[in-house]
C-alpha cells in the first residue's frame, strides 16, 4: 500500500533524476577525499615522509607514487620482482630527492624547494585496489623583517614619526603586519615575487605602547621589536631645516672667503704702489740736484704734492 502510494507520487523520470544526483554526490565526495586528503606542511630545505601506513608490503601488492594533475611517475615498487625505481619527473625537479622504503613503500623527500608544492597520490594494487593523498606545501624560509625611519614622508612631524617596515627578500604565502602589543593594527599579504613587502606605521616620539612588526606564514614566523627612541629621534629635524643649514653654511664660508681674497689683493696693491713711489721720489732727487738751490725747492715741492695725491 506504501509502495504504491510513493511510486505513484514520484514518476519514473523522477526517480531517474534522484538517483543520478545521489550518483553524482557519491563521486564528488570521493573526488573531495582524494584532493583534500592528508595536509603536509614542511620548510624549504627539510625533508618530509610521505607514509603508507603500511608495516610491511606483501608479494601480491605493488606500489606507485605519482605526482601533480598530470601523474607524473616519481617511484614504483613491485614486491615480486623486487625492483625499486625512483624518477627524476619530467622536468627534473625531483633529481637526487627521492628515496623508497622498500619494506614499507613510504617516499621522503630530501631537500625540499617551494617548486615540490602540490599534491602526491599513492596508489597500491592489491586484491581490493587502494589510494592515498597527500597535499604537501613548502613554505620559503621567512627573512627577519627590517623597520627604518621615513623622514621624508608629509606626515613626519616634530610630534609624529613614520616607519617603514619591509622584507628584504620577496615570498610568497607569507603575511606582513603591524602589532601594538598583541593586537594587530594592519597587514598585507601579496603573493608577487616582482613586489617587495612593505608596511608604513606613525608613532608618536611620546608614545608607551610597544611596537613590533612580524612576518609569518602558516609554519613559522619572524619578528622585529620597534625602539622608538632609537629611530625617531633623529626625525624631530626636517630634512628642509638640514638642508638649509648646509645653505648657509656654504654661503657663509664662500662670504668670508671673498673677504680674504680681497684683503689680500688690496694689501698687495698698496706694497706695489709704495715700492713704485719711491723709486720715483729717489729718481727724482738725483734728477734736480744738479740744478741751482732755489729751482731744486721748486721742482721739490712739486715733487712731494705729485707723491702725495698718488701714493696715499
Amino acid at each position: 500500500m506504501f509502495s504504491r502510494k510513493f511510486y505513484y507520487m514520484f514518476s519514473t523520470e523522477q526517480l531517474k533524476e534522484m538517483f543520478h544526483v545521489l550518483v553524482l554526490f557519491c563521486l564528488c565526495c570521493l573526488i573531495l577525499i582524494g584532493v583534500f586528503g592528508d595536509s603536509v606542511s614542511v620548510m624549504e630545505g627539510d625533508s618530509v615522509t610521505l607514509n603508507t601506513d603500511i608495516t610491511e608490503i606483501t608479494e601480491d601488492e605493488d606500489i606507485w607514487w605519482i605526482f601533480g594533475d598530470e601523474n607524473d611517475l616519481l617511484a614504483k615498487k613491485k614486491k615480486k620482482k623486487q625492483i625499486v625505481s625512483t624518477y627524476n619527473g619530467t622536468d627534473g625537479r625531483f633529481r637526487d630527492r627521492l628515496k623508497l622504503d622498500d619494506q614499507t613503500g613510504s617516499l621522503t623527500i630530501t631537500n625540499t624547494t617551494t617548486e615540490h608544492t602540490g599534491v602526491y597520490k599513492l596508489l597500491i594494487s592489491r586484491a581490493g585496489n587502494a589510494s592515498k593523498t597527500f597535499n604537501v606545501s613548502v613554505y620559503a624560509r621567512l627573512p627577519v623583517p627590517v623597520i627604518i625611519r621615513n623622514c621624508s614622508s608629509s606626515s613626519s612631524s616634530h610630534q609624529n614619526c613614520s616607519l617603514l617596515c619591509s622584507s628584504v627578500v620577496n615570498v610568497c604565502d607569507a603575511t606582513l603586519s603591524w602589532y601594538a602589543g598583541i593586537s594587530v593594527l594592519s597587514s598585507i599579504s601579496v603573493c608577487d615575487l616582482s613586489i617587495s613587502l612593505s608596511l608604513p606605521l606613525e608613532v608618536e616620539y611620546q608614545d608607551k605602547n610597544t611596537y613590533s612588526c612580524v612576518l609569518n606564514n602558516p609554519i613559522s614566523n619572524q619578528t622585529t621589536h620597534l625602539d622608538i627612541n632609537t629611530l625617531c629621534h633623529t626625525c624631530a629635524v626636517p630634512p628642509v631645516s638640514v638642508s638649509l643649514i648646509v645653505l648657509i653654511s656654504a654661503g657663509s664660508l664662500m662670504i668670508v672667503a671673498g673677504f680674504g681674497i680681497f684683503w689680500i689683493c688690496r694689501k698687495c696693491r698698496k706694497i706695489d704702489k709704495a715700492e713704485t713711489c719711491s723709486e720715483e721720489i729717489i729718481y727724482a732727487e738725483t734728477t734736480f740736484n744738479k740744478r741751482n738751490a732755489q729751482e731744486s725747492v721748486r721742482q721739490y715741492i712739486v715733487i712731494e704734492y705729485f707723491y702725495h695725491f698718488r701714493c696715499r
